[in-house]
């Protein structure tokens, strides 16, 4: 039951929780309180004191609005609710005088600086500032620090408000940042001249309000007023974070998150962030066609001519749908294949999922049921590679009080775990116990790819599906794949999976799938945006657009479908996923049933009318699957590499780089190490 409480700011009454900080109880009434150090997502540090205000009553001097709560507050001598001013003559002079000895030691390098331009300390300098100095001290200098290759550090623009140490501590889970000495003397510092070892560290650099923390690979290449912005969704993994995407003319200059209370809160992964640079190399940007052995560049009207015959004299023809593929996409292709009596496969690692059984292949459980839960039972998954900021609300849910069980390989996942055993029996034997005692406590089950690609994976999603039952547990499958929960939707499946579609077939139609090798003796229609391994093995290069470059929509995995926009254009010759498909289907006198986006997703939305509810989590029947037995052998996580795990990513020589330090990092050291 709250704790309502009245409180006056600024003459207006409001009824607000007692808990509530009077910083937030100021943005009830629409209030803005000027902050440095304060972050909602953060712990209250109140060290900037840029936030204060006047409690009227209370002691002759101004309090900090983000460390007070109102249950704090005194009521007026005849019981009137407290009064609290936000302009008050004393709260300006405050303000005024905090912002001057902030800039005493602050250097003057906005021309030169990256955060110019959307940088907190300007903006509240213009508002809160003076125009003149009484101090004539020379400025403090600090050393810059070496983070690594994504978070540039300029230590003289500090102002010490602690949000990345926070950050770094309390949500990324590492301790290798800090604060160090008292007065003059203090600064950050990372814990013995440490690189950060964290696949969410990129974070800091939104958190940072002055300059201090920036990001290393988009270092003085843009200004914030020179760049498109466009809303849309990662891609990078299944959690469908929302992100927003900076072009300048053709080209990505950066990516950054956008909130979303329900699925990323406002962080975003660091490959999510720094991936952009592998959307700029080995670009496919023309069609290619194989002659003699050898790939040559060809013509449009070649290179679906060729495609066309292979298709048209084909016995068999099977279409494989790739990790980053929109639904429109997804479904153009099933539509094509199918239609010349073919089959189609999204589940190209191998995973048991499914296809009929929606609660089977996404679950039951939001992202934010996490928050809620006290028990959270992983199974065979590493939720800190293959969803970073997913992990990150396990993390919040432990912090909170949850427990937490693992079922797989024991890794570091940044909180401690109950780790039950690393096989298939020790699934097992957390099967068929009782569990009357914490059925009504919040709990969540998830269970990863790993544990589904495997011989046993249908067993072990029935005996996974049993535990959340048992557990009274809500049940969430995280995918690794954006593609894979939308293409699986629109029945982008065959029954007897990836061994089913391929049998016997003499034309594979390759839609960006490039995780697996296909074997030789098929025709290969390779159509994708990068030129990775799906495309050494074609016959047929198609150039397409990137998740970057075309509309699409994605569902996520948790099953929310979500609007990706595009933010530029493909490069060269290159065509939207579902256009070239469309194409195709004249070639061959099949023609698909529509002549633009609208229109596909018009006949999309009819068949599947959940797709419709954009940013809307459709609730699924719940349908256990029976008991089977499962075999022997222990859980192995699927991604092995975070940083390399689709064709955009490889292309990226940051992904490379961090990808080689995380493996030194890793690898035993030697005795004089």
């Amino acid at each position: 039951m709250a704790d309502l409480r009245k409180v006056v700011i600024d003459n207006k009454e409001i009824e607000v929780d007692g808990a509530m900080t009077l910083i937030q109880a100021c943005e009830e009434v629409g209030i803005e309180i000027p902050r440095f150090c304060y972050h909602e997502r953060l712990s209250i540090a109140g060290n900037c004191r840029m936030c204060l205000v006047e409690v009227v009553g209370g002691p002759p001097k101004p309090a900090a609005s983000c460390a007070m709560q109102v249950r704090d507050l005194r009521p007026g001598p005849e019981g009137q609710p407290p009064q609290v001013k936000t302009n008050s003559p004393m709260v300006k002079k405050a303000r005024e005088g905090v912002m001057e000895f902030l800039l005493i030691n602050h250097p003057l390098d906005c021309p030169i600086c990256d955060q110019g331009g959307e940088c907190d300390l300007q903006d509240q300098a213009m508002a809160y500032g003076v125009d003149f100095s009484r101090y004539r001290e020379v400025k403090r200098a600090s050393t810059d620090l070496d983070l690594g290759p994504l978070v540039e550090t300029h230590m003289t623009r500090c102002i010490s408000c602690t949000r990345c140490v926070r950050f770094t501590s309390e949500v990324a889970g590492i301790a290798q940042m800090g604060q160090t000495g008292r007065g003059e003397d203090a600064e950050i510092t990372s814990y013995l001249g440490e690189t950060l070892d964290s696949n969410l560290q990129g974070n800091i650099i939104d958190l940072c309000p002055v300059g201090a923390l920036t990001s290393k690979p988009y270092a003085f290449t843009a200004r914030p007023w020179e760049l498109g912005k466009t809303e849309t969704i990662d891609v990078m993994d299944a959690l469908g974070s929302s992100i927003r995407v900076d072009t300048k003319g053709r080209e990505v200059m950066r990516i950054l998150p956008r909130n979303h209370d329900g699925v990323n809160e406002e962080w975003i992964s660091d490959k999510s962030r720094f991936v952009w640079d592998g959307l700029r190399r080995q670009r496919l940007d023309k069609p290619y066609v194989r002659e003699n052995g050898k790939l040559r560049p060809a013509s449009w009207g070649e290179a679906l001519s060729k495609a066309a015959k292979a298709i048209k004299g084909a016995s068999k023809v099977a279409g494989l749908v790739g990790d980053l593929v929109p639904v429109e996409a997804a479904y153009a292709l099933k539509s094509l294949v199918e239609g010349q009596g073919g089959q189609v496969e999204s589940r190209t690692d191998g995973a048991k999922l499914p296809f009929d059984n929606r609660s089977a292949y996404v679950g039951t459980a939001t992202i934010e049921d996490i928050d809620r839960a006290k028990l959270i039972q992983l199974i065979g998954t590493n939720p800190r590679n293959e969803a970073p900021v997913l992990n990150a609300r396990i993390r919040k849910a432990w912090l909170s009080g949850a427990n937490i069980g693992l079922v797989g390989q024991s890794v570091d996942l940044t909180y401690d775990y109950i780790h039950a055993g690393k096989d298939l029996a020790a699934l097992t034997g957390l099967v068929g116990k009782e569990y009357s005692a914490v059925k009504d406590v919040p709990s969540v089950v998830i269970i990863g790819q790993g544990a589904l690609c495997g011989e046993d994976g249908a067993a072990v999603l029935s005996h996974a599906m049993k535990l959340a039952e048992d557990t009274g547990s809500k049940f969430m499958v995280l995918h690794t794949a954006a593609a894979r929960v939308g293409a699986m939707d629109v029945g982008a499946c065959t029954e007897g999976g990836m061994d089913a579609a391929l049998n016997r077939a003499d034309v594979i139609y390759n839609l960006g799938t490039d995780e697996i090798d296909i074997a030789s003796g098929a025709f290969v229609i390779y159509q994708g945006s990068h030129g990775d391994r799906g495309a050494h093995r074609a016959d047929v290069i198609l150039p397409a657009a990137a998740y970057t470059e075309e509309n699409g929509l994605f569902v996520n995995t948790e099953g929310r479908p979500q609007m990706a926009l595009r933010a530029g254009f493909a490069p060269g010759e290159a065509k939207e996923n579902w256009a070239i498909l469309r194409a195709l289907s004249g070639e061959i006198s099949t023609e698909l049933p529509f002549d633009s986006l609208a229109q596909l997703r018009r006949t999309l939305i009819e068949t599947y009318p959940h797709l419709a509810a954009i940013d809307e989590v459709a609730k699924n029947d719940w349908m256990p699957i029976d008991l089977s037995d499962m075999g022997e052998g222990d859980f192995v996580n699927i991604i092995s590499d975070f940083y390399l795990t689709n064709p955009i990513a490889r292309a990226s020589n940051l992904m490379a780089e961090l990808s080689a330090a995380a493996k030194s990092r890793n690898d035993p050291k030697m005795a004089a190490e």
